[in-house]
Formats: C-alpha cells, structure tokens, sequence
C-alpha cells in the first residue's frame, strides 16, 4: 500500500480457498462449525456473498484497503484501493462505474469479485480470519522493526499505523469477544513515538516489545491444540501468502518497484508466514513429507524476492514468478487440508 493506504484484512481472501477450492486472489473464508472440520460447501446464507471460484467476494463498502488491493492488483490501477474508499458507500456493485471509480471494461474482470453484502464467519473460519488479521499486524510490525534499526523512522510509521488504524480496529469486536486486554492505546504509543522521529530508542524499544507481546497474547486467545493444528496453521499461512501475492504485485509497475511500503507489506507477511512453518514444519516432514518438501521449497524460493526491507533496484522475481510459487504451495496444502477434513 501506498503511504496514504492502512492496511486492514485483506487478509483473509485466501482462507476460504483454502478450505472449499484452491487458493486464488479473490477468495476469503468459508462458514463452517467451530467444533468439526470444514464444510465441504456453503451454507445457502453464504452463496450471495460468494464468487464463481468458491470463495468470498470483497465487500467494496467494508473491505480494508489489503483486501481492496487484490482488485488493484488484477487490474492493475495505481491507488485503486484508495479511490474505491473514498467514494463510499455503494448501493451495488456497479456504483463502481457510475461512481467512475474504474470504467465498465475493467469492472466487467472483477464483477464477479465484488459485493456489497457481508458473510458472517463462525468457526474455525472465525478464528483463522483473526488469527491471519494479528498476523497482518506481526508482520507489519516486523518490517517496521527493521526499518526502525535502519534509522528510517518515516518509512516506518506507515507500518505501525497499519495495525493501529485498520486491523484493529477491524478485529476488536473478536477481541472483545475472546475477553483480550485492550492494547490499540500500545500501539499508538508506539506510533506517537515514532511519528516524533523514533528519538528514544529505548521507549520505542519497550513499546514495540509490549506491542508484539499485546498481539501475541491476542493469538493465544485461540485454543493451543487448534494453533498447533497444521491445517489450521496452513489455511492461515495462506491466507497471509494471498494478502503478500497481491501486496506485491501492487508494489511493481513497468519491471520496476514503484511502491515501497507494498513491498514491505508483503516481505513483513512472508517473514511470518516462514515464522508459522517452521512451527508444524516437523510433523508435517513426518506425517506429509511430499508436501512438506515441496512447501519448503517453494518457500525458500519465494523469499529470495525479498532480499532486504527496502527494495532492490530491479525485483529479484517477476510478479508472475511469486504468483506461481504462491499458487504451488496453495494448491498443495490444499490438498492436506481436504485431506484431513474428511
């Protein structure tokens, strides 16, 4: 995202896929019971809100800008996600082009993405969607931290205002439920700190470790057994791999990076998604080694386009290279997923 842009959830585009059809850019999580394993199909109270791919469509009226930015990235329109908030609220779908938000070519690709209705999760879907949205906030936390360490305090500041300005407040109403401690007045703390120029560090250093420790506290709210479950932990992984395709590709434009705080985004996401891995890295080398490997190779692939916080001159890999390696490790977790929800 741009330095105007706040990153909420987008997060979860990539969840529903991953439980009812193979990850793509435009899907989110699926409604399913808390208690057993995904549902094979829909309730029909989701099917409105659903697109041809199985998963959810994007909510153009409530959608954080992350998830507005899958719509960026397919149609490749700088500030997309921007222009779609400011012209709020739409009455349908097509406002978008009464609004001359984009013109009716370019809604006629993604009308089958956008709605303006809501799905409710419940569920393992409902704690996936949480948990993908504190990882947004880990990672933007992380890219943060290494900028602060590179003496860039204003290319920081957007990623810290991210979790404070979108995220949170776009997952309170499931902290309040699972009885979290209110840390938004942390995180703006630590903004505040660096806004003024990140000039104690030692403040900002207690601030961004009481922060990290607030979210990981919020995370803990899930049960250790479902945390610990690797397909639990895979259908999060690629909902935060689907939120860092779309980040990056809206960070490259004519072979080069036009967007810095996009591909931070991403690389802070791919950090914690190898962070998740190597947690269920040893039973899934047990229990599906075949995948295992190929999930650790694509992985260790994908990373390479993130060779430092700030980016490289020229993008070590194309937009289409991080999508393939993206998809790869979708479509065979995928199939551990379906697997064990049998």
């Amino acid at each position: 995202m741009n330095v105007k842009k706040y990153l909420g959830v987008a997060i979860v585009a990539c969840v529903a896929s991953v439980v009812i059809s193979a990850c793509n850019n435009t899907t989110k999580i699926a409604e399913t019971s808390s208690t057993t394993a995904p549902a094979a199909t829909a309730p029909a109270a989701e099917m409105a809100g659903m697109n041809h791919g199985g998963g959810k469509k994007i909510n153009i009226n409530s959608a954080i800008l992350s998830e507005l930015d899958k719509l960026e990235a397919k149609l490749g329109v700088p500030a997309l996600s921007n222009k779609i908030q400011a012209e709020r609220p739409y009455k349908a779908p097509e406002d978008l082009v009464a609004k001359k938000v984009i013109d009716q070519k370019q809604f006629d690709q993604i009308k089958d993405l956008v709605t303006i209705e809501d799905v409710v999760l419940t569920g393992v879907e409902k704690d996936a969607d949480y948990m993908v949205k504190l990882g947004l906030m880990k990672g933007h936390l992380f890219v943060a931290r290494e900028l602060l360490d590179l003496k860039k305090p204003k290319d920081a500041e957007p990623h810290i205002g991210h979790p404070v300005e979108e995220i949170y407040t776009d997952v309170a109403d499931q902290l309040n439920e699972r009885k979290v401690k209110e840390f938004k007045t942390t995180l703006i703390s630590l903004e505040d700190l660096v806004k003024a120029g990140a000039k104690d560090n030692n403040k900002v250093t207690t601030n961004f470790k009481e922060s990290m420790v607030s979210i990981d506290t919020a995370i803990a709210a899930i049960p250790a057994t479902q945390r610990k479950d690797p397909k639990f932990v895979l259908q999060v992984i690629n909902g935060l791999l689907d939120t860092a395709n779309s980040e990056y590709g809206a960070s490259i434009a004519d072979g080069k990076f036009k967007a810095a705080i996009e591909y931070q985004d991403s690389r802070g996401f791919i950090t914690y998604v190898n962070m998740l891995y190597k947690e269920i890295a040893a039973g899934m080398e047990k229990d599906q080694p075949a995948t295992h490997k190929i999930v650790v190779d694509n992985l260790k692939q994908l990373t390479t386009a993130w060779p430092a916080a700030m980016p490289p001159a020229t993008p070590v890999k194309t937009v289409a290279e991080v999508g393939q390696l993206i998809k790869t490790i979708e479509q065979n977790t995928q199939k551990v997923i379906t697997v064990a929800a049998k």
